[in-house]
């Protein structure tokens, strides 16, 4: 497939709707990242985290807490809510009883008190409307991800979705990404990647795909900028305004 130029149907279609942010020009496919990216999940992460904390006789996190723990799957994220009580993760009885909690009390409310960022919906619907291919590349058990577009009334905006079980490897590895542009025909150097965190950067760098960074997420408590993004934006909708 050849690079897209100025002058190709899909940039012609770009530049009709105000698509003129450099971090799309040649692009066919947007990879989106989902929690801290598109979504404000903790509050439904660490209330389920607490709950599962309770179960096991141990004080709840908090919201504060738990942020920072967010971004490598369900099992991490347990893994360190139990670090931090000072339970040794080697448990592997423990850590698989845990897990199984969390997630039960995850899948009852995953959506209740998660938010979408704002320019989301904007950036979506935009791109959308351009004809651009986007896909949702998430650390998140794929089981919650139905669930979670269906309630912001987003599943028509992608046309794959891809959770953290999806396949045998997740972000940071590339895999995934490289999936979904086989799947959907796309060379990697006409795909963006577009997260909040260095997982999501350093997957999309190894597999060949353009980068775009919002510092808003979850990054572990640092910044984004640090993992050298091609791009950064505030907000989303930068995306899709007129330059």
């Amino acid at each position: 497939m050849s690079d897209t130029t100025e002058d190709s149907p899909m940039a012609a279609s770009q530049n009709a709707h105000g698509l003129s942010h450099p971090a799309l020009k040649g692009i066919a496919l947007i990879a989106f990242d989902l929690d801290g990216t598109l979504i404000d999940s903790v509050p439904d992460l660490a209330h389920a985290i607490d709950l599962m904390l309770e179960d096991e006789g141990l004080s709840a996190l908090g919201e504060a807490r738990v942020r920072d723990f967010v971004g490598n799957g369900s099992r991490v994220l347990v893994e360190r809510a139990l670090e931090a009580h000072g339970r040794k993760i080697d448990d592997i009885d423990m850590v698989e009883r845990t897990h199984h909690a969390f997630l039960a009390h995850y899948a009852a409310d995953p959506s209740s008190r998660t938010r979408l960022y704002p320019g989301v919906r904007e950036c979506l619907d935009g791109l959308c409307r351009a004809g651009v291919s986007l896909v949702l590349i998430t650390n998140k058990p794929e089981a919650f991800i139905e669930p979670l577009l269906a309630h912001f009334s987003l599943a028509e905006h992608f046309v794959l979705a891809l959770g953290g079980d999806s396949l045998s490897t997740c972000k940071p590895d590339p895999a995934p990404l490289l999936f979904a542009a086989e799947r959907l025909g796309v060379s990697p150097n006409q795909a963006l990647m577009v997260g909040d965190s260095r997982h999501d950067i350093a997957a999309g760098k190894a597999a060949g795909f353009r980068t775009l960074a919002v510092p808003y997420g979850y990054n572990h408590g640092d910044p984004i900028s640090a993992s050298q993004p091609d791009y950064l934006v505030e907000s989303l909708d930068a995306l899709v305004a007129v330059h």
